[in-house]
């Protein structure tokens, strides 16, 4: 192997900020050790520090990784499991470790008075007002704005509810000594709370034994909605508001501009498990949820609104309202306590209660809508501005009146998507069995454009066109009820045509969807292949031509909504490819719907993996063409993502700030015009050109890669995963029908990561060599384009381990010798081209942390990877049939991923 096989190799050196880093580390890890002795076995323990120290001379010494992989062999089954999780063990106590770190370091900019954190509102307001941007400017842009994170049924990681509230357990305690404040006896408790943890984590299954339903993802999303985001959403105003103030001097009321969507329940694309029913089911579950947590803050404010008769004064509307809604309830179902008799504010609180329950049970007397609860809100907010309350409650009140206008009585909006296919068999069906989309793409367009102008089908009561019909219909009756944000876009997987677009209308028409004559939905395309990307500007001006689809535009307000996907195209081209279609489809539609008198909203399809469009997100909006932000950011979260951003409070907030920080930066002062950027275009056009012929010859048209792609990666162990309830294809067939998610993941899980540089080296090759070093330095320096593309490459190498891949490859038999030669010359290509490119000797030399990151984990991922290597040859040996086998290579699967991250 070449000396880049490993490329992170040095000795583990914390700087003297991250000493508090490494406190928590040997902390946890001691406490990790113990709890293995005490569950396992002393012997166990020297096993594992054994297997870690040869680990990290691999690392260090650059021994070969032979070494390791001898120890490994042929470990008995049990030992084998227990190793996996052992190590899991260590690298998810560093993994809670950094993440307290990262509260650690965002509280010491505080605390210092000093500049503010980079990415944070406050930063990025004086960023913007030095750049001359006024105070009425902002508040025109926060009128409009509208940022939104959506949670997607993706999961590559699946973390058991009870797990996650372990976790937050260590973290609370870790934070509960964030600056080494506690006494002896509390810092006592707190380790006494940590190895209770730990130890009960130890003794829990990682995942549950079956493939979980749609209502268990409900469930597992409900968790960061609840539990992180509900509670984070009023400390994310109030420390915008305070960014304002301290940057422009001025107390300003902000709008609502942040809002959550979830595709959990609603994304029936390939997933048999989910339609009109999931749909109505995900509503109720996040409805319930909703009216769960204002209950608990209702509560929480009988408790501080105490104010009674006498002492101070009240809106008379207060005591009116309160009996307006006992009213509403049978004599006596709701009665004013007597004890409350003079606390009208309490009063109004215990109505209000009465009412949430009676919504929860569609009883009568509930809310018709979340507005009428929200008014109920402002009512007291009003009475106690004008009654000196600002600091008797008011504080708290307006809490849950940021949350009641963010999650109303949907907590989040549900997204629709479905393949275009679905729909034309759908509409198949309706016309009497005909081949629907076989005829002629005009043929086509007439007739949906009848039947949305209200022109019978031929056969309404197809059976086989019912159930696409049902989603209609469960949207009209659920609007009704929860209101029009409670749906988000209708997304068509695999759009090619003006006519994928207009047979939604046509099928919401035929199920009576429409409210005032108009179709109450958003129809997005998604734009997933380059080919796809490349058509997009043709499909879009097809459809703003379409009179039909431009009365619907017109109902919605002239804005649309065009998803980009970002895992299939880079599966199907590779990753240059996919990010040059998805920048050039952008400036394009763009341009096009300027021209349309039309406001385009882009929908960032992004999974976690570099692959899949994964990466800061801040970054990536930065880098977004000039204009294709303009106030809007709607982006996927998918996969161990949402765990890493959102399993923590503190986390979860700065996440907001900085993705809301970047919206600002990008529409109120983008960056300026930049005048090589022509020449650069037309390079990085070139390069795309070549980085997909290579990566194509190499993946789609190898008659042989399939079988080496299903031997050199665990994809048969993948498939068999109880992480998701959807199916891993689409729809039978090779590679071209896998979805990117499991592609990735089993590219990520090899320690190869081709699916995010393959490709990229040749073309990087042929820059330096076509237009030279200095011009690629260039643009890598100067184009944030290009620049977030090699940083990210950059990454993912050296998160690459070819040595370990290699002893993966090896299980292809003879077609190793036929693949890995030239994958690893590659890899080795992309490398020096990179490291050429940013004049450096080493991946990841101006990022320290990150390379501290991956070197914390490395002597505790390399161990699992290789004994999965072992446990595959041994499963395939038996013809894949041993279940405790399949047992340990899950527990493996679970454990590369946790201690990779960016994997799916």
């Amino acid at each position: 192997m070449t000396p880049s096989a490993s490329p992170l190799r040095e000795k583990l050196e914390f700087t003297g900020t991250d000493a508090p880093l490494r406190d928590d580390v040997r902390r946890l890890g001691a406490m990790v050790g113990e709890m293995l002795a005490e569950q396992v076995s002393e012997q166990f323990l020297a096993q594992v520090e054994q297997l870690r120290r040869i680990a990290i001379a691999r690392r260090e010494q650059g021994e070969p990784v032979d070494t390791l992989a001898a120890r490994l062999a042929g470990v008995p089954l049990a030992d084998a499991e227990a190793l996996v999780r052992a190590f899991a063990a260590y690298f998810g106590a560093t993994n809670l470790a950094e993440r307290v770190h990262r509260i650690r370091r965002r509280r010491d900019y505080q605390r210092q008075g000093g500049a503010p954190q980079p990415g944070g509102l406050h930063a990025v307001l004086h960023e913007l007002r030095v750049a001359g941007v006024r105070l009425a400017e902002l508040q025109a842009l926060l009128a409009r704005m509208h940022v939104e994170p959506v949670f997607t049924a993706h999961p590559t990681e699946a973390i058991r509810r009870a797990l996650l509230l372990k976790e937050r357990t260590v973290v609370e305690r870790l934070v509960a000594d964030i600056d080494r404040t506690r006494t002896p006896p509390e810092r006592g408790a707190d380790d006494a709370r940590i190895r209770q943890a730990l130890t009960t984590a130890w003794q829990t299954t990682e995942a549950p034994p079956h493939k979980p339903s749609v209502a268990d993802e409900v469930e597992h999303i409900g968790f960061y909605l609840s539990s992180v985001l509900y509670r984070v959403l009023p400390v994310f105003y109030e420390s915008f508001a305070d960014a304002v103030e301290a940057v422009y001097g001025e107390r300003i009321a902000l709008p609502p501009l942040l809002r959550f969507g979830s595709w959990v329940g609603g994304d029936m694309d390939g997933n048999p498990n989910v339609g009109a029913a999931s749909v109505g089911d995900a509503l109720a579950a996040q409805r319930a949820l909703a009216l769960s947590c204002y209950q608990a803050d209702l509560r929480a404010l009988g408790d501080s609104l105490t104010q009674s008769r006498g002492r101070i004064g009240f809106d008379a509307e207060i005591e009116t309202r309160a009996a307006a809604h006992r009213a509403l309830f049978a004599e006596g179902a709701v009665r004013s306590r007597p004890r409350l008799a003079d606390m009208p504010y309490r009063q109004l609180l215990w109505a209000m209660r009465a009412r949430l329950h009676a919504t929860a049970g569609d009883s009568p007397g509930g809310y018709p809508d979340a507005a009428a609860f929200i008014d109920d809100l402002e009512l007291i907010d009003a009475s106690l501005a004008r009654h000196q309350g600002d600091h008797a409650g008011r504080f708290a009140l307006q809490r849950v009146l940021w949350r009641a206008k963010t999650f109303g009585l949907h907590m989040a909006a549900l997204d629709l998507r479905q393949d275009s296919a679905a729909h034309d068999e759908a509409l198949a069906a309706l016309e009497g069995d005909i081949d629907w989309a076989g005829l002629p793409l005009a043929a086509r367009i007439e007739r949906l454009h009848a039947v949305i102008g209200g022109a019978p089908v031929v056969a309404p009561a197809a059976p086989a066109a019912q159930a696409t019909l049902d989603v209609f219909r469960s949207v009209r009756a659920l609007r009704q009820s929860l209101g029009e944000h409670a749906f988000g876009p209708y997304i068509i997987s695999m759009s090619r045509t003006a006519a994928d677009a207009l047979a939604v209308l046509a099928l919401a028409r035929v199920a009576g969807c429409t409210e005032g004559d108009a179709v109450p939905l958003d129809v997005a395309p998604l734009f997933e292949t380059v080919d796809d990307l490349d058509a997009a500007p043709a499909v879009m001006r097809a459809l703003f031509a379409d009179p039909a689809y431009r009365a619907h535009l017109a109902a919605r307000g002239d804005r649309q909504t065009v998803m980009l996907g970002y895992s299939d195209s880079a599966k199907d081209g590779g990753l240059l490819a996919s990010r040059w279609a998805l920048q050039r489809a952008q400036v394009e539609l763009l341009e096009l719907a300027r021209d349309a008198g039309v406001a385009i909203v882009f929908f960032h399809g992004r999974g976690g993996s570099v692959s899949r469009g994964g990466g800061k997100t801040e970054r990536a909006i930065i880098a977004a063409p000039r204009g294709s932000v303009d106030g809007r950011m709607r982006v996927t979260e998918q996969g161990e993502v949402i765990h890493r951003k959102y399993g923590i409070r503190a986390l979860a907030l700065r996440n907001l700030e900085q993705m809301t920080g970047a919206v600002l930066r990008a529409s109120l002062r983008p960056r300026p015009p930049e005048p090589r950027e022509a020449a650069w275009r037309t390079i990085a056009a070139e390069l795309a050109t070549v980085s997909r012929t290579h990566y194509r010859a190499l993946v789609h048209a190898h008659p042989d890669f399939p079988a080496y792609f299903r031997a050199a990666t665990p994809i048969d162990v993948i498939e068999r995963l109880h992480i998701g309830s959807r199916p891993s294809r689409r729809r039978d067939g090779g590679i071209a029908n896998l979805r990117a998610i499991p592609w990735v993941f089993a590219w990520s899980q090899n320690r190869s990561g081709l699916t995010g540089w393959h490709g990229l080296g040749t073309a990087l090759r042929h820059g330096i060599d076509v237009h030279g070093l200095d011009a690629m330095a260039d643009m890598a320096r100067d184009w944030p384009f290009f620049a977030a593309l090699v940083d990210d490459v950059e990454m993912l190498m050296a998160k690459s381990d070819l040595a370990i891949f290699e002893c993966y490859s090896r299980l292809a038999g003879t077609q190793h010798e036929a693949f890995f030669p030239a994958i690893a010359a590659e890899f080795e290509r992309t490398r020096e081209a990179i490291l050429a490119i940013k004049d450096r000797d080493e991946l990841l030399a101006d990022d320290y942390r990150l390379r501290l990151s991956i070197r914390l984990r490395n002597p505790y991922v390399d161990p699992i990877s290789l004994l999965q290597v072992d446990l595959l040859q041994r499963w395939r040996a038996g013809d894949r049939a041993d279940e405790d086998l399949l047992r340990a290579l899950v527990a493996t699967v679970n454990g590369i991923s946790a201690g990779i991250q960016n994997t799916g």
